[in-house]
């Protein structure tokens, strides 16, 4: 009994004379450049649309370029050192978080595998690679990048950036846990690791359709492995004073937010290719329209795509306040995770029944009971759960009438959680607000009960 994997055609790769493939790959690099200088743009610009700001409107047309004066300024900063970081490590920290992100987007494909374009006389794929495990060659670029956050902050010699780099590879590896099980979602109903099979495999129906918990899963996890609101606890200038890159300057501290942007679009670009059709036309447009899947179409479809996942950035971060980082490691490994081995289990248990030919109504059957079994033990778990909660309460209460144990949160200096058995003490409530204003405004209205015309008229 195996899985059906889909046949992997990749002989048109590999190909292309190495004019061709330099050509491609200066394509891909100016692509994903272009789409961060605008990304950064109209982040700005939706953002002050959103708090009702003008925005950027100096550089450029309406401020346009922006982003661009942006990278200049930061070129001509003065480039400074720290005295006592690592200097090789501190140099090489940026580039390598930089590189890795641009690595990607080379077996992305923005149009049909076939040839369909011609370059010079010369016809070719809309797409620089390809490979057998493109799925994980995604990842392990990926995973990369995480060392260059670490090793900034561990060789800037300072406390601040040491805690940021943990911070940052804690979160990262926590959610990049939850994104491979989507990866395998994908893998399990396409058959393939192949990014231009997975689109081809795409043809009728989008996964976003088919996999809608993988959607969401992954889109989950790329806001939290870009280090982007609500998930940049990285750079929590509250509590770390902007966290891994502290300590850096000039070209060096544009590199680590150009690793930021670079990765929302390969993490875009990813979406869209797992979930979204990749390069193909959205259902109104391909069905009145042929020739929307063929020549140079399929990559205005990309593009479009990938720009309104980056809106999608930009609005969560103009739209959610920063959680705590409790909360983001609960959201990864007591709920992400969990779901998404739950939900690879239920995509594999329905590509097996269907490679045996059960019928629909069966499927779902038997889905419908497994469901019915979490349910029926996360509710006796809860049970057990309460009435140990109940016991432990119980022999923590002291005194003879059953209170509660005295807990002071300030007893040691600084403010601790209550221990079983202890309860904080009552919050008190806040006043109305007419009893505030009463107190606010320092007596009677002198002028309404005529107490002022009195004591002008003893004064005269």
């Amino acid at each position: 009994m195996s899985l059906y994997f889909a046949a992997e055609d990749l002989s048109m790769f590999g190909r292309d004379p190495w004019w061709l493939v330099v050509i491609k790959a200066v394509f891909c690099f100016a692509f994903v450049m272009v789409t961060v200088l605008i990304a950064i743009v109209m982040e700005r610009k939706i953002v002050a649309w959103m708090q009702l700001r003008i925005g950027p409107n100096r550089n450029g047309p309406w401020g346009m370029l922006q982003s661009l004066a942006d990278g200049v300024k930061l070129m001509l900063k003065e480039d400074v050192v720290v005295k006592r970081a690592d200097k090789a490590v501190y140099i090489l920290a940026p580039i390598v978080a930089a590189v890795p992100a641009f690595m990607a987007i080379a077996v992305i494909p923005f149009g049909p595998s076939g040839n369909e374009i011609s370059i010079f006389g010369q016809r070719t794929t809309m797409q620089l690679t390809d490979l057998p495990v493109a799925l994980l060659y995604i990842l392990a670029v990926a995973s990369i990048g995480i060392y260059g956050l670490v090793l900034a902050g561990w060789s800037s010699g300072s406390t601040y950036p040491l805690l940021g780099g943990l911070r940052s590879c804690a979160q990262m590896i926590s959610y990049e846990i939850a994104m491979g099980a989507a990866f395998a979602s994908v893998f399990l109903y396409s058959g393939s690791m192949s990014t231009s099979t997975i689109v081809e495999q795409q043809a009728d129906r989008w996964y976003i359709l088919l996999l809608p918990v993988s959607f969401l899963i992954y889109i989950v996890t790329m806001v939290g492995e870009v280090n982007r609101a609500p998930f940049d606890m990285p750079e929590s200038e509250g509590d770390l004073v902007g966290g891994f890159n502290t300590e850096y300057s000039s070209i060096k501290f544009a590199m680590f937010m150009l690793a930021e942007y670079i990765n929302m679009v390969t993490v875009s670009a990813v979406a869209v290719t797992l979930f979204l059709g990749g390069w193909r036309a959205p259902w109104p447009v391909s069905t009145f329209w042929e020739g929307a899947n063929h020549g140079w179409w399929p990559m205005l479809w990309f593009v479009v795509k990938v720009q309104l996942l980056l809106f999608m950035f930009v609005w969560l971060r103009g739209t959610l306040p920063r959680v705590r980082y409790d909360q983001l490691m609960k959201l990864g490994w007591k709920v992400l995770i969990p779901v998404s081995l739950v939900w690879l289990m239920a995509v594999a248990t329905v590509r097996v029944l269907r490679n045996e030919n059960y019928g629909f109504a069966d499927i779902a059957l038997y889905i419908a009971a497994g469901v019915l079994a979490l349910l029926l033990l996360s509710f006796a778990v809860d049970m057990f759960r309460a009435k140990g909660k109940n016991a432990e309460d119980a022999e923590g209460a002291g005194g003879a009438g059953g209170e509660p144990a005295a807990f002071d949160p300030m007893a040691g200096g600084f403010p601790v959680p209550p221990l079983p058995g202890q309860e904080l003490p009552p919050v008190p409530r806040r006043r109305p607000r007419r009893e505030r204003e009463l107190v606010a405004s320092g007596g009677p209205d002198t002028h309404s009960d005529g107490s002022l015309d009195g004591k002008e008229a003893s004064d005269g």
